[in-house]
């Protein structure tokens, strides 16, 4: 690594560039949380838990192998699990960051807003809705036409991103239901090539997902016990 152009150093991931254009992602064992618990919410990082690098790049691998293999479009190229690095195509992100959520229950911040209209649990079909990442601003929801109108992205690579939110995510949760465990929500990242095509991006690990079993909310870590047992 000591020979690679560190590009950006991010709270779980720090991104390094490569001499064939593509860019390297070294995953880190540093965690978000809040004095030393783990939690996926929050905005800085709380703590260092051994091998959770490992275990986010052996399901980032997991999953983007099988959506590639589905045609749809992602940055993955392939990964080293000694080096807990993946190699990946470059992208640029819609604005400064966008995150795109996928809800098949009506839990956490959705039900918060819309509880006056739905009981807390309640199926939802595929619900897609998308927010601009900006921990300052609570990382604010934001509509199609919004998106449009503002200028980060068009109406076709909209479309077009709501459709691949909704086969990942049901490839994510084929997957969980098999091993007993119900998919309730999901966060992912989405940039865009050189031709303006939309790709997933980022990773697709156990704390950008609401998993239960039984009923019972599975945590991130135990998740990743389950997935691989």
């Amino acid at each position: 690594m000591e020979n690679l152009k560190l590009v950006y150093t991010g709270k779980t991931k720090n991104v390094y560039a490569l001499e064939n254009g593509n860019y390297l992602l070294k995953f880190k064992d540093d965690c978000t949380g809040k004095d030393g618990v783990f939690d996926p919410g929050e905005n800085s990082v709380g703590l260092t838990i051994e091998g959770v690098g490992d275990v986010n790049l052996r399901m980032s691998i997991y999953f983007f192998e099988k959506i590639n293999a589905a045609g749809i479009l992602t940055h993955y190229v392939n990964a080293d699990l000694e080096q807990t690095t993946m190699e990946v195509l470059p992208a640029k992100v819609f604005g400064k960051g966008l995150e795109v959520i996928c809800r098949y229950k009506a839990v956490g911040s959705f039900f918060r807003r819309y509880s006056d209209y739905c009981e807390e649990g309640a199926d939802l079909p595929a619900y897609v809705e998308t927010t601009f990442k900006n921990d300052d601003k609570g990382d604010p929801l934001v509509t199609k036409d919004g998106l449009i109108d503002l200028g980060v992205m068009t109406a076709e690579q909209y479309d077009s991103l709501k459709d691949m939110t909704q086969k990942i995510t049901k490839i994510v949760a084929d997957d969980l239901k098999a091993k007993g465990l119900d998919l309730y929500d999901i966060k992912f990242e989405f940039g865009y090539d050189a031709k303006g095509n939309v790709m997933l991006i980022d990773e697709i690990a156990s704390g950008n997902m609401r998993v239960y079993k039984d009923g019972k909310y599975v945590d991130p870590m135990t998740l990743n016990k389950l997935f691989f047992a």
